[in-house]
Protein backbone atom coordinates (compact mmCIF):
# COMPACT_ATOMS: atom_id res chain seq x y z
CA UNK A 1 0.00 0.00 0.00
CA UNK A 2 3.45 2.24 0.80
CA UNK A 3 4.53 1.35 -2.80
CA UNK A 4 4.82 4.59 -4.04
CA UNK A 5 7.89 6.21 -2.88
CA UNK A 6 7.63 9.65 -1.15
CA UNK A 7 10.45 11.85 -2.90
CA UNK A 8 6.36 12.66 -3.85
CA UNK A 9 6.10 13.45 -0.61
CA UNK A 10 8.42 16.18 -0.29
CA UNK A 11 12.54 17.29 1.04
CA UNK A 12 15.76 16.73 -0.26
CA UNK A 13 19.09 15.26 1.14
CA UNK A 14 20.47 18.91 -0.16
CA UNK A 15 17.92 20.87 2.03
CA UNK A 16 20.38 21.08 5.31
CA UNK A 17 23.33 21.41 3.76
CA UNK A 18 22.34 24.17 2.04
CA UNK A 19 20.57 25.61 4.76
CA UNK A 20 23.96 25.13 6.85
CA UNK A 21 25.75 27.82 5.00
CA UNK A 22 23.23 29.73 6.91
CA UNK A 23 23.46 28.56 10.21
CA UNK A 24 27.63 27.05 10.44
CA UNK A 25 27.13 23.95 9.66
CA UNK A 26 25.52 20.37 10.72
CA UNK A 27 27.80 19.04 13.19
CA UNK A 28 25.82 19.00 16.01
CA UNK A 29 26.39 16.27 18.92
CA UNK A 30 23.76 13.86 18.47
CA UNK A 31 22.30 12.92 21.98
CA UNK A 32 24.05 10.13 24.06
CA UNK A 33 21.72 6.59 24.55
CA UNK A 34 21.82 8.02 27.96
CA UNK A 35 19.41 6.47 30.69
CA UNK A 36 16.12 4.51 29.01
CA UNK A 37 14.09 5.21 31.95
CA UNK A 38 12.72 8.61 34.15
CA UNK A 39 9.92 11.16 33.25
CA UNK A 40 9.44 12.63 29.35
CA UNK A 41 7.51 15.66 28.40
CA UNK A 42 5.77 15.16 25.44
CA UNK A 43 3.94 18.35 23.65
CA UNK A 44 1.54 17.49 20.71
CA UNK A 45 -1.43 18.76 19.21
CA UNK A 46 -1.79 15.32 17.19
CA UNK A 47 -5.70 13.48 17.78
CA UNK A 48 -4.95 10.86 20.14
CA UNK A 49 -1.99 11.94 21.60
CA UNK A 50 -3.47 11.49 25.09
CA UNK A 51 -4.21 7.85 24.74
CA UNK A 52 -0.58 7.31 22.86
CA UNK A 53 1.02 8.57 26.38
CA UNK A 54 -1.08 6.71 28.31
CA UNK A 55 -1.01 3.20 26.57
CA UNK A 56 2.83 3.81 26.45
CA UNK A 57 2.69 4.34 30.55
CA UNK A 58 1.00 1.37 31.09
CA UNK A 59 3.66 -0.76 29.15
CA UNK A 60 6.56 1.19 30.11
CA UNK A 61 6.74 1.50 33.95
CA UNK A 62 10.15 2.52 34.16
CA UNK A 63 9.38 5.93 31.98
CA UNK A 64 6.71 8.01 33.04
CA UNK A 65 5.26 10.01 29.78
CA UNK A 66 3.73 13.45 30.82
CA UNK A 67 1.22 14.73 28.08
CA UNK A 68 0.77 18.34 26.87
CA UNK A 69 -2.02 19.30 24.50
CA UNK A 70 -0.43 22.54 22.44
CA UNK A 71 -2.05 24.54 19.78
CA UNK A 72 -1.48 23.69 15.96
CA UNK A 73 0.08 26.14 13.61
CA UNK A 74 1.96 28.60 13.54
CA UNK A 75 1.49 29.50 17.22
CA UNK A 76 2.41 26.25 17.81
CA UNK A 77 6.13 26.39 16.51
CA UNK A 78 6.67 29.85 18.17
CA UNK A 79 6.06 27.91 20.93
CA UNK A 80 8.08 25.55 20.73
CA UNK A 81 11.01 27.88 19.44
CA UNK A 82 10.79 30.01 22.48
CA UNK A 83 10.79 27.34 24.80
CA UNK A 84 14.24 25.77 23.12
CA UNK A 85 15.75 29.50 23.54
CA UNK A 86 14.92 29.65 27.20
CA UNK A 87 15.72 26.05 28.25
CA UNK A 88 12.26 25.08 28.84
CA UNK A 89 11.70 22.54 25.72
CA UNK A 90 9.76 19.08 25.92
CA UNK A 91 11.82 16.00 25.69
CA UNK A 92 9.86 14.91 22.84
CA UNK A 93 7.40 16.98 20.50
CA UNK A 94 5.54 16.93 17.27
CA UNK A 95 7.36 18.66 14.00
CA UNK A 96 5.33 18.56 10.54
CA UNK A 97 7.41 17.82 7.52
CA UNK A 98 7.63 21.17 6.27
CA UNK A 99 8.92 22.97 9.21
CA UNK A 100 11.68 19.90 9.74
CA UNK A 101 14.19 21.54 7.83
CA UNK A 102 14.04 25.04 9.03
CA UNK A 103 14.19 23.29 12.72
CA UNK A 104 17.30 21.19 12.20
CA UNK A 105 19.33 24.04 10.52
CA UNK A 106 18.25 26.87 13.38
CA UNK A 107 19.52 24.24 15.66
CA UNK A 108 16.06 23.83 17.63
CA UNK A 109 16.47 19.79 17.49
CA UNK A 110 18.46 17.27 18.74
CA UNK A 111 20.67 15.10 15.98
CA UNK A 112 19.18 11.90 16.14
CA UNK A 113 21.96 9.55 13.70
CA UNK A 114 23.25 7.32 15.99
CA UNK A 115 20.11 6.93 18.42
CA UNK A 116 17.17 6.90 15.89
CA UNK A 117 18.97 6.70 12.64
CA UNK A 118 19.20 2.95 12.62
CA UNK A 119 15.34 2.76 13.08
CA UNK A 120 14.28 4.89 10.10
CA UNK A 121 16.47 3.41 7.94
CA UNK A 122 15.36 0.07 8.71
CA UNK A 123 11.64 0.72 9.01
CA UNK A 124 11.02 3.42 6.05
CA UNK A 125 11.47 3.42 2.77
CA UNK A 126 13.98 5.22 1.42
CA UNK A 127 12.14 8.70 -0.08
CA UNK A 128 9.99 8.29 3.07
CA UNK A 129 13.66 8.72 5.30
CA UNK A 130 13.80 12.00 3.26
CA UNK A 131 11.77 13.72 5.22
CA UNK A 132 14.03 13.62 8.16
CA UNK A 133 17.17 12.43 6.48
CA UNK A 134 19.02 16.06 5.90
CA UNK A 135 21.93 16.52 5.23
CA UNK A 136 22.91 12.59 5.82
CA UNK A 137 21.75 13.39 9.50
CA UNK A 138 18.17 12.25 10.83
CA UNK A 139 16.77 14.71 13.03
CA UNK A 140 13.15 12.93 13.25
CA UNK A 141 10.91 9.72 13.01
CA UNK A 142 8.50 9.40 10.47
CA UNK A 143 4.77 9.05 12.01
CA UNK A 144 2.41 9.34 9.15
CA UNK A 145 2.12 10.23 5.74
CA UNK A 146 -1.41 12.42 4.77
CA UNK A 147 -2.90 12.11 1.39
CA UNK A 148 -5.25 14.40 0.03
CA UNK A 149 -8.86 13.25 0.25
CA UNK A 150 -12.70 14.93 -0.47
CA UNK A 151 -15.10 14.42 2.79
CA UNK A 152 -18.81 15.39 2.51
CA UNK A 153 -22.23 15.02 3.55
CA UNK A 154 -23.61 11.32 1.57
CA UNK A 155 -27.12 12.03 3.24
CA UNK A 156 -27.31 15.73 1.75
CA UNK A 157 -25.78 14.63 -2.07
CA UNK A 158 -28.44 11.45 -2.11
CA UNK A 159 -31.25 13.56 -0.93
CA UNK A 160 -30.33 16.48 -3.69
CA UNK A 161 -29.30 14.26 -6.02
CA UNK A 162 -25.78 15.65 -6.46
CA UNK A 163 -23.04 13.63 -8.20
CA UNK A 164 -19.54 13.24 -5.87
CA UNK A 165 -17.05 15.07 -8.08
CA UNK A 166 -13.90 13.85 -9.58
CA UNK A 167 -12.66 16.72 -11.75
CA UNK A 168 -12.29 20.21 -10.81
CA UNK A 169 -14.81 21.22 -13.02
CA UNK A 170 -17.61 19.05 -11.60
CA UNK A 171 -16.62 20.57 -8.43
CA UNK A 172 -17.53 24.23 -8.98
CA UNK A 173 -21.06 22.50 -10.10
CA UNK A 174 -21.30 20.60 -7.23
CA UNK A 175 -20.62 23.88 -5.13
CA UNK A 176 -23.46 25.03 -6.89
CA UNK A 177 -25.93 22.96 -6.83
CA UNK A 178 -25.41 23.16 -2.85
CA UNK A 179 -26.14 26.37 -2.42
CA UNK A 180 -29.39 25.98 -4.78
CA UNK A 181 -30.31 23.00 -2.78
CA UNK A 182 -29.97 24.61 0.58
CA UNK A 183 -28.91 28.70 0.36
CA UNK A 184 -27.27 28.06 3.99
CA UNK A 185 -25.35 25.47 2.68
CA UNK A 186 -21.64 25.43 1.00
CA UNK A 187 -19.78 22.33 -0.60
CA UNK A 188 -15.71 23.90 0.36
CA UNK A 189 -13.93 26.02 2.58
CA UNK A 190 -11.53 28.16 2.21
CA UNK A 191 -9.73 28.29 4.86
CA UNK A 192 -8.66 32.20 6.39
CA UNK A 193 -5.59 30.97 8.67
CA UNK A 194 -3.74 28.19 7.20
CA UNK A 195 -2.80 27.55 3.60
CA UNK A 196 -2.11 23.68 3.73
CA UNK A 197 -4.61 22.71 1.71
CA UNK A 198 -3.78 25.64 -0.55
CA UNK A 199 -0.07 24.16 -0.61
CA UNK A 200 -0.96 20.17 -0.97
CA UNK A 201 -3.43 21.56 -3.73
CA UNK A 202 -0.84 23.15 -5.61
CA UNK A 203 1.46 20.25 -5.19
CA UNK A 204 -1.20 18.13 -6.88
CA UNK A 205 -1.42 20.68 -9.85
CA UNK A 206 2.47 20.50 -10.17
CA UNK A 207 3.85 23.48 -8.78
CA UNK A 208 6.93 23.54 -7.49
CA UNK A 209 7.55 26.15 -4.97
CA UNK A 210 11.14 25.32 -3.99
CA UNK A 211 14.16 23.99 -5.82
CA UNK A 212 17.42 23.08 -4.26
CA UNK A 213 20.59 23.72 -6.26
CA UNK A 214 24.23 22.75 -5.56
CA UNK A 215 24.68 25.93 -3.63
CA UNK A 216 21.30 27.82 -3.75
CA UNK A 217 17.63 27.68 -4.02
CA UNK A 218 15.13 28.78 -6.51
CA UNK A 219 12.31 30.07 -5.32
CA UNK A 220 8.55 29.95 -7.39
CA UNK A 221 5.72 30.26 -5.10
CA UNK A 222 3.62 31.81 -7.80
CA UNK A 223 4.77 29.51 -10.12
CA UNK A 224 1.48 28.59 -13.56
CA UNK A 225 0.40 25.71 -11.60
CA UNK A 226 -0.40 27.53 -8.45
CA UNK A 227 -1.64 30.40 -9.76
CA UNK A 228 -3.87 28.23 -11.67
CA UNK A 229 -5.16 26.69 -8.49
CA UNK A 230 -5.54 29.96 -6.42
CA UNK A 231 -7.26 31.57 -8.79
CA UNK A 232 -9.65 28.95 -8.97
CA UNK A 233 -10.47 28.74 -5.40
CA UNK A 234 -9.85 32.54 -5.15
CA UNK A 235 -13.50 32.73 -7.39
CA UNK A 236 -14.89 30.31 -5.52
CA UNK A 237 -14.19 32.68 -2.34
CA UNK A 238 -15.34 35.90 -4.38
CA UNK A 239 -18.93 34.20 -5.77
CA UNK A 240 -19.36 32.55 -2.30
CA UNK A 241 -19.49 29.21 -3.24
CA UNK A 242 -17.18 28.05 -0.76
CA UNK A 243 -17.15 28.92 2.81
CA UNK A 244 -13.61 31.17 4.17
CA UNK A 245 -13.56 30.35 7.77
CA UNK A 246 -11.13 29.75 9.90
CA UNK A 247 -9.70 26.15 11.15
CA UNK A 248 -10.92 25.29 14.07
CA UNK A 249 -14.24 26.50 15.93
CA UNK A 250 -16.21 28.46 13.18
CA UNK A 251 -15.42 25.90 10.62
CA UNK A 252 -16.93 23.04 13.41
CA UNK A 253 -19.69 24.95 13.74
CA UNK A 254 -20.56 25.07 10.38
CA UNK A 255 -20.24 21.46 10.02
CA UNK A 256 -22.04 20.51 13.07
CA UNK A 257 -24.92 22.87 11.48
CA UNK A 258 -25.19 21.12 8.50
CA UNK A 259 -23.51 24.44 6.60
CA UNK A 260 -20.47 22.81 5.38
CA UNK A 261 -21.45 19.75 3.66
CA UNK A 262 -18.49 19.06 1.89
CA UNK A 263 -14.29 20.05 2.26
CA UNK A 264 -10.80 18.70 1.13
CA UNK A 265 -8.68 17.38 3.66
CA UNK A 266 -6.82 14.70 4.48
CA UNK A 267 -6.07 11.03 5.63
CA UNK A 268 -5.73 12.52 9.36
CA UNK A 269 -9.22 14.09 9.16
CA UNK A 270 -11.45 11.15 9.38
CA UNK A 271 -10.39 10.57 12.59
CA UNK A 272 -10.90 14.49 13.76
CA UNK A 273 -13.90 15.27 11.96
CA UNK A 274 -15.99 12.34 13.60
CA UNK A 275 -14.42 12.73 17.25
CA UNK A 276 -15.57 16.64 16.89
CA UNK A 277 -19.01 15.63 15.24
CA UNK A 278 -19.64 12.49 16.75
CA UNK A 279 -23.55 12.94 16.57
CA UNK A 280 -23.51 12.90 12.31
CA UNK A 281 -22.31 9.26 12.16
CA UNK A 282 -23.45 7.33 9.21
CA UNK A 283 -23.81 10.83 6.99
CA UNK A 284 -20.67 11.32 5.56
CA UNK A 285 -18.50 9.55 3.50
CA UNK A 286 -15.29 10.21 1.96
CA UNK A 287 -14.01 9.62 -1.61
CA UNK A 288 -11.06 10.49 -3.66
CA UNK A 289 -9.65 14.65 -4.01
CA UNK A 290 -10.79 15.62 -7.42
CA UNK A 291 -8.06 16.42 -10.13
CA UNK A 292 -8.13 18.79 -13.32
CA UNK A 293 -7.69 15.67 -15.88
CA UNK A 294 -9.61 13.76 -13.89
CA UNK A 295 -6.58 11.27 -13.95
CA UNK A 296 -5.25 10.28 -9.85
CA UNK A 297 -3.05 13.37 -8.64
CA UNK A 298 -2.74 13.95 -4.77
CA UNK A 299 -0.70 15.93 -2.33
CA UNK A 300 0.20 15.66 1.54
CA UNK A 301 -1.60 18.30 3.23
CA UNK A 302 -0.09 17.23 6.72
CA UNK A 303 2.30 15.15 8.16
CA UNK A 304 4.34 14.36 10.84
CA UNK A 305 7.44 13.27 12.28
CA UNK A 306 8.49 13.31 16.44
CA UNK A 307 11.56 14.79 17.87
CA UNK A 308 13.54 15.49 20.60
CA UNK A 309 13.95 19.30 21.17
CA UNK A 310 17.47 20.88 21.96
CA UNK A 311 17.69 20.97 25.81
CA UNK A 312 15.61 17.66 26.35
CA UNK A 313 16.55 16.66 29.86
CA UNK A 314 16.04 12.84 28.97
CA UNK A 315 16.98 12.03 25.68
CA UNK A 316 17.32 8.25 26.47
CA UNK A 317 14.17 8.07 27.60
CA UNK A 318 12.46 10.44 24.73
CA UNK A 319 13.78 7.92 22.04
CA UNK A 320 12.71 5.01 23.40
CA UNK A 321 8.91 6.53 23.81
CA UNK A 322 9.63 7.88 20.15
CA UNK A 323 10.57 4.36 18.43
CA UNK A 324 7.58 3.12 20.25
CA UNK A 325 5.13 5.63 19.11
CA UNK A 326 6.07 5.36 15.24
CA UNK A 327 6.95 1.36 14.55
CA UNK A 328 5.26 -0.46 17.43
CA UNK A 329 2.19 -1.70 16.68
CA UNK A 330 0.55 -1.64 19.96
CA UNK A 331 1.56 2.11 19.37
CA UNK A 332 -0.27 2.02 16.06
CA UNK A 333 -3.34 0.56 18.12
CA UNK A 334 -3.14 3.18 20.63
CA UNK A 335 -2.99 5.65 17.72
CA UNK A 336 -6.61 5.30 15.98
CA UNK A 337 -8.28 2.80 18.33
CA UNK A 338 -9.46 5.62 20.61
CA UNK A 339 -11.68 6.77 17.05
CA UNK A 340 -10.17 9.99 17.41
CA UNK A 341 -7.05 9.26 14.81
CA UNK A 342 -7.50 7.91 11.08
CA UNK A 343 -3.23 8.40 10.68
CA UNK A 344 -1.91 6.82 7.56
CA UNK A 345 1.45 5.35 8.57
CA UNK A 346 5.09 6.58 7.13
CA UNK A 347 6.57 2.47 8.64
CA UNK A 348 4.62 0.11 5.71
CA UNK A 349 4.48 -2.65 8.13
CA UNK A 350 1.82 -0.80 9.98
CA UNK A 351 -0.86 0.16 7.73
CA UNK A 352 -2.70 -2.78 8.39
CA UNK A 353 -2.96 -2.66 11.73
CA UNK A 354 -4.28 0.70 11.57
CA UNK A 355 -6.59 -0.08 9.04
CA UNK A 356 -7.84 -3.03 11.33
CA UNK A 357 -7.60 -0.86 14.59
CA UNK A 358 -9.86 2.25 13.27
CA UNK A 359 -13.84 1.69 13.31
CA UNK A 360 -15.79 2.43 10.26
CA UNK A 361 -18.90 2.66 11.54
CA UNK A 362 -19.11 6.66 11.42
CA UNK A 363 -18.49 5.93 7.59
CA UNK A 364 -20.86 3.32 7.71
CA UNK A 365 -18.38 0.79 6.70
CA UNK A 366 -16.50 2.48 3.69
CA UNK A 367 -13.18 0.84 3.45
CA UNK A 368 -11.47 4.21 3.88
CA UNK A 369 -7.79 3.13 4.33
CA UNK A 370 -8.09 1.67 0.33
CA UNK A 371 -8.90 5.16 -0.42
CA UNK A 372 -6.23 6.64 1.60
CA UNK A 373 -3.41 4.34 -0.07
CA UNK A 374 -4.61 5.18 -3.88
CA UNK A 375 -4.79 9.16 -2.54
CA UNK A 376 -0.98 7.78 -1.85
CA UNK A 377 0.08 6.58 -4.37
CA UNK A 378 -1.22 9.27 -6.86
CA UNK A 379 0.91 12.09 -5.44
CA UNK A 380 3.35 13.67 -7.90
CA UNK A 381 7.13 13.74 -7.43
CA UNK A 382 9.01 17.06 -7.37
CA UNK A 383 7.94 18.53 -4.06
CA UNK A 384 10.67 20.15 -1.85
CA UNK A 385 9.45 22.37 1.47
CA UNK A 386 11.49 25.14 1.27
CA UNK A 387 13.98 26.45 4.14
CA UNK A 388 11.73 29.55 5.76
CA UNK A 389 8.22 27.53 5.66
CA UNK A 390 7.10 29.46 8.74
CA UNK A 391 7.69 32.76 7.00
CA UNK A 392 6.18 31.50 3.63
CA UNK A 393 3.03 30.27 5.69
CA UNK A 394 2.80 33.78 7.94
CA UNK A 395 2.71 35.74 4.90
CA UNK A 396 0.94 33.65 3.31
CA UNK A 397 -2.11 34.07 6.53
CA UNK A 398 -1.54 37.53 6.43
CA UNK A 399 -3.26 37.43 2.92
CA UNK A 400 -5.85 35.07 3.40
CA UNK A 401 -8.30 37.27 5.48
CA UNK A 402 -8.43 39.87 2.57
CA UNK A 403 -8.45 37.06 0.04
CA UNK A 404 -12.11 36.31 1.75
CA UNK A 405 -13.33 40.21 2.14
CA UNK A 406 -12.03 40.54 -1.88
CA UNK A 407 -9.54 42.97 -1.40
CA UNK A 408 -6.70 40.83 -2.25
CA UNK A 409 -6.65 38.08 -5.00
CA UNK A 410 -5.38 34.62 -3.88
CA UNK A 411 -2.55 34.37 -7.00
CA UNK A 412 -1.68 37.91 -6.09
CA UNK A 413 -1.57 36.46 -1.86
CA UNK A 414 1.18 34.09 -3.60
CA UNK A 415 3.26 36.58 -5.16
CA UNK A 416 3.43 38.18 -2.17
CA UNK A 417 5.01 35.18 0.29
CA UNK A 418 6.63 34.82 -2.67
CA UNK A 419 8.85 37.84 -2.09
CA UNK A 420 8.64 37.77 2.00
CA UNK A 421 9.94 34.61 1.41
CA UNK A 422 12.88 35.07 -0.31
CA UNK A 423 13.41 38.74 1.29
CA UNK A 424 13.64 36.17 4.77
CA UNK A 425 16.10 33.56 2.92
CA UNK A 426 18.44 35.97 2.34
CA UNK A 427 18.56 37.48 5.33
CA UNK A 428 19.89 34.40 6.48
CA UNK A 429 21.85 34.47 4.63
CA UNK A 430 20.76 31.74 1.86
CA UNK A 431 21.64 32.09 -1.97
CA UNK A 432 18.65 32.87 -3.97
CA UNK A 433 18.55 32.80 -8.18
CA UNK A 434 16.52 33.34 -10.42
CA UNK A 435 14.21 30.64 -12.27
Amino acid sequence: MLRRTTAALAGSVTVLALLATACGGTDQASPSSGKKTGEVTFWSFVKGSDKVAAAFNRSHPDIKVTFETVPSGQEYYSKLTNAVKAGTAPDVAVVEYPHLPEFAAQGKVEDLSDTLGPVVKERFPEATRQLVDLGGRTWGVPRDAAPLMLMYRKDFFTRHKIGVPTTWDAYRTMTEQVRKADPAARGGVLYTDNPGVLEALSWQAGGRWFSAGKDSWEVTVDDGPSKKVAAYWGDLARKDLVRSVSQLDPFWTSVQKNRTVAYVCASWCAGAHQATVPDQKGKWAVAPVPTWDGKPASGMYGGSSFVIPKGSDNSGAAAEFIKWITTDPEGMKAWVSSGTSSMFPADPKLVPVTQAAFKTDYYGGQDIYTLMAQSYDAIPTGWTWGPAMGATNTALVDQLPKVADGTVTLPGALTTAEQVTIKQMEQRGLKVTAP
